[in-house]
């Protein structure tokens, strides 16, 4: 049998590793790229989110006293708080700040991943209930480590007339309330902080991967990084807003006596005196914390994961 007028080439399995192979291209190969990346073990992903709150708290803490005294005050001028008190009263509580975030933050951030991971909720095809409830897993747990200094930050932040030192703080609050007293208002920082980062991190996950669709940018894209992170911001402004209201009110009490005796009794006595719109307000400081600080928390940490060889979130 005549094999004239055969001109295939042969391939050797070594051949097909050289330019002239063929190659896969399009989203199909980019998603298999994504998908190499190693995904950090829950002690590093805390490690590298506590790393990020820290660096990201500086920018935003300032932000966060405005609000906490709309809360608190309820009527509240920029201009008399800086003469009063002077700049430098914007960064008060900024000690606990850092403490609460390396407890907290670390926690809720860095925990979110790994929790992920366990719910089965990191496939494609993943809804957005598995991704909030990963994320309110996260974010409950997180508050259970943070709530004390969290407790110190608030009252720190909301004393317009000392400037009590945090050791100072936390040795009053022992003798008067002893150990439950730094557990103040917990009920209303695990609802708020599921809600919270429930929100927070579903929505960037699930905003992130239509931006993928819609754009043709990769998941680690800074582009799309930032829109995803952007949009989160204001739909958790939106849904923890009453939370952090009532949480504020809860911690901000005074160490000697009790205004509220709870979550329930906070939400009837703050909605009978005040009204339902009470529970929003500082609803445009809160936005302007939580935009800002949800797109550098999730941009640092995503560059910060990258660095460190892991894949994005």
């Amino acid at each position: 049998m005549s094999l004239k007028g055969v001109n295939a080439p042969m391939h050797s399995p070594a051949s097909l590793c050289r330019e002239d192979a063929p190659q896969v291209y399009g989203d199909s190969a980019v998603k298999m790229e994504e998908k190499k990346g190693i995904k950090p073990g829950p002690l590093a992903s805390m490690a590298l989110a506590g790393t990020t709150a820290l660096i990201a708290v500086n920018l935003t803490h300032p932000i966060e006293i405005i609000k906490v005294r709309m809360q608190t005050e309820g009527k509240f001028q920029a201009g008399a708080f800086l003469r009063n008190e002077g700049a430098m009263a914007l960064f008060k509580g900024i000690q606990a700040a850092w403490l609460r975030e390396i407890s907290y933050t670390s926690v809720k951030l860095g925990g979110y991943g790994p929790i992920k991971t366990a719910l089965g909720a990191d496939q494609e095809d993943s809804g957005f209930a598995i991704k909030f409830l990963a994320g309110s897993v996260a974010g409950g747990a997180g508050s259970l480590c943070g709530n004390p200094f969290d407790v110190m930050k608030t009252m720190m932040m909301a004393d317009a007339k000392n400037k009590t030192p945090l050791p100072e703080l936390m040795g009053r609050m022992y003798r008067e309330q002893g150990v439950l007293g730094f557990y103040r208002g917990l009920e209303a920082n695990i609802m708020r902080a599921c809600v919270l980062n429930g929100t927070k991190m579903a929505c960037y996950d699930t905003i992130k991967g239509h931006v993928v669709e819609a754009t043709g940018w990769t998941r680690k894209d800074p582009r799309c990084q930032f829109t995803a992170a952007a949009g989160a911001g204001f739909f958790m402004t939106c849904t923890v807003a009453p939370f952090d209201m009532l949480r504020t009110r809860l911690m901000n009490q005074p160490t000697d006596k009790k205004i509220y005796n709870g979550f329930v009794d906070a939400t009837v006595k703050i909605f009978r005196n005040e009204g339902p719109l009470a529970f929003y307000r500082g609803f445009l400081p809160i936005w302007g914390r939580f935009a800002p600080q949800a797109t550098l928390q999730l941009i640092i940490f995503e560059k910060i994961l990258g660095a460190a060889g892991y894949s994005s979130l």
